[in-house]
């Protein structure tokens, strides 16, 4: 079953959920299963019922193709996406683009309407003034009052008078066309009478003949002359079948029996119309691609200066501490890359003193801890024999020859863990690596806890899976880490149990030491790794520990490339998980067994007790 390793904040890289061993069960030797994994996008797609629907009527390689082009949609998508929110100059440039081009657009459709608009006024008053000058050279025609007995006299009439009003063309198209028509009212009914005489084909429309007619009935009732002009737009058809072009007609009564209609092209304004909204086109799209290109050179100048300075800062960070960024002119930018270079030198400056600092302290403690060793020695060997002597001595003296033997031997520890600690801050501390199997290390590792343990009343536990547990690592650092961990476990167990778990997979192998004693408070699962830390300064050390054990043994799974890891509640115990590769300096990706209390309980209980001092199954 897979559990998650949930300490993200404990010493080492966090774990990502992994397989975990039991006794008795193989482990997944293969790579896993790869299998189609579908996007959320996808998912909710697919959850409709009509997609559902639709897909089941679909042929399956046509819904195939279909997924594979919304999924090369959704990736290109993406891209674009990303490519935005990752460009500071593709945004500003883009936005330019969004904003010119809506500006220039709402300019230019003002623009065209006011043109239009203009171009329709002169047109129509143009016309008009036209119309009245043909309406009235109409009046003055020859049988417009005489009452038309027959068709033929009407249509010799309207012929006559369209004849005589329409003017000349000068070039291809006349100013204006002329339609006479009749009075529909009184010839509409009547037998033999054509109502319209045009030598185009305009399409009137009605509401400009329903007003012509009304006037016409209105001055006849009156006995009025007619005195009001109409006026619509409308379309303008050739008779031979020509393209349609827009036009203005005016309409006005002629007489009681006849009425006059103008309709004049407005070919020429429209062409001029076109030609300028060519030109608002054409000078749109070439301002809004010069704004662009402004707006990209601009942000350019702003852009690489700063993109220069993330790039010196990413190198900075990578401990690239000379890197300095070129100052060229007196400007902002200018003063930002000053700006930089000064923290670069002050930052580097800083360093360089912490480093010889450091240097200083390490060499210190490493020539203190190899100057004391001689006189160690000498003070070692010489309580030594006052110890083999206590015997000799009376009580005082022998109980001070006791407690010389213990502190010195404390002292050398403590000497030989200064020394160690030196090599790693130095970087000097080499990986001995040779292939060992990671149970036959924790039972050898148990020895000197197990004697701790029988003093105390209490017993370790172990939990080893059948299967040998291998993996590249160094007896002797694994051991000495091992042997920590247990010694504190028994030491802050307050005299229970200590369960210590190995498990494997295909990459890693984990150990885990679980004690029910006093625990760690919250944050205390990093501090219990610094140097010297005491979850209680007034707690006695029993087994006269050094203090660096635990940074020692960090300094140790780092060096294989693994974590060690803990996790603890007050009162309820804690648990410190040792992970390491199989092979040395290969990365890992998780660990076989949990960091939880509750968890590692789980899996512990799911295992065979192996009692300290029995066989591994």
């Amino acid at each position: 079953m897979e559990r998650p390793a949930v300490n993200h904040d404990a010493a080492g890289a966090p774990a990502a959920p992994v397989q975990a061993s039991v006794r008795g069960s193989a482990m997944p030797a293969g790579p896993p299963q790869q299998r189609d994994v579908r996007e959320a996008w996808e998912m909710a797609l697919r959850r409709k019922k009509l997609v559902r629907w639709v897909v089941s009527w679909l042929p399956h390689g046509l819904t195939i193709v279909i997924r594979a082009l919304l999924r090369w949609q959704h990736l290109v998508v993406a891209k674009l996406r990303a490519r935005w929110h990752r460009s500071l100059q593709l945004r500003v440039v883009g936005t330019t683009l969004l904003i010119s081009a809506s500006v220039i657009a709402v300019l230019g459709f003002f623009l065209t309407e006011q043109i239009n608009s203009g171009l329709w006024n002169n047109a129509r008053d143009s016309a008009r003034a036209q119309t009245v000058s043909a309406l009235d050279n109409a009046r003055a025609l020859q049988g417009l009052s005489d009452y038309p007995a027959t068709g033929q006299a009407a249509t010799e009439f309207m012929t006559s008078a369209g004849n005589a009003l329409q003017p000349t063309a000068n070039g291809t198209t006349p100013p204006y066309y002329v339609m006479v028509g009749l009075n529909e009212e009184t010839f509409g009914d009547s037998a033999g009478y054509f109502i319209w005489d045009s030598s185009v084909n305009a399409n009137l429309p009605q509401e400009l003949l329903t007003d012509v007619q009304q006037e016409q009935m209105a001055d006849v009732t009156r006995g009025e002359a007619e005195t009001q002009l109409y006026y619509v737009p409308t379309t303008l058809t050739f008779n031979d079948g020509g393209q349609t072009e827009p036009a203005i007609a005016f309409g006005a009564p002629l007489g009681d029996y006849y009425q006059l209609y103008l309709v004049f092209p407005l070919t020429q304004e429209a062409q001029a119309l076109q030609l300028v909204q060519t030109a608002l086109i054409g000078v749109g799209i070439a301002l809004v691609a010069l704004l662009a290109a402004i707006a990209s050179l601009v942000t350019r100048w702003v852009v690489l200066p700063v993109r220069h300075a993330a790039q010196a800062a990413q190198r900075l960070s990578a401990g690239r501490l000379d890197e300095r960024m070129p100052v060229g002119g007196a400007d902002d930018l200018a003063a930002l890359a000053t700006s930089f270079n000064d923290m670069a030198q002050s930052l580097q400056d800083k360093l360089r003193e912490l480093e010889e600092l450091s240097n200083a302290q390490r060499q210190f403690v490493s020539d203190v801890s190899h100057e004391l060793r001689t006189p160690m020695t000498t003070i070692r060997m010489a309580a030594e024999v006052l110890y083999e002597s206590r015997e000799q001595l009376d009580a005082p003296s022998a109980r001070s020859a006791e407690l010389l033997q213990s502190q010195t031997e404390r002292f050398e520890v403590l000497l030989t863990d200064l020394l160690e600690i030196s090599r790693h801050d130095a970087n000097v501390a080499t990986l001995d690596a040779e292939a060992a199997d990671m149970c036959d290390i924790v039972r050898r590792s148990a020895d000197d806890a197990q004697q701790l343990a029988e003093r105390r009343a209490c017993r370790i536990e172990f939990r080893l899976p059948v299967e040998a547990c291998v993996a590249e690592v160094d007896r002797r650092r694994v051991e000495r880490i091992l042997r920590n961990l247990l010694v504190n476990a028994v030491e802050h167990g307050e005299g229970r149990d200590v369960v210590v778990t190995v498990a494997a997979d295909s990459d890693t192998v984990a150990v885990a030491v679980r004690d029910h004693g006093v625990g760690l408070g919250p944050g205390e699962d990093q501090l219990v790794f610094e140097r010297f830390w005491r979850a209680d300064p007034a707690r006695a050390r029993t087994t006269g520990g050094t203090g660096l054990g635990l940074a020692i043994a960090l300094e140790d799974a780092r060096l294989h490339g693994g974590w060690l890891q803990a996790w603890g509640e007050r009162g309820k115990g804690s648990v410190f998980r040792l992970t390491v590769p199989r092979v040395a300096g290969q990365p890992i990706a998780g660990s076989p067994l949990p960091l939880e209390r509750d968890e590692a309980e789980i899996i512990t209980s799911s295992l065979e007790p192996d009692l300290a001092g029995g066989g591994r199954g």
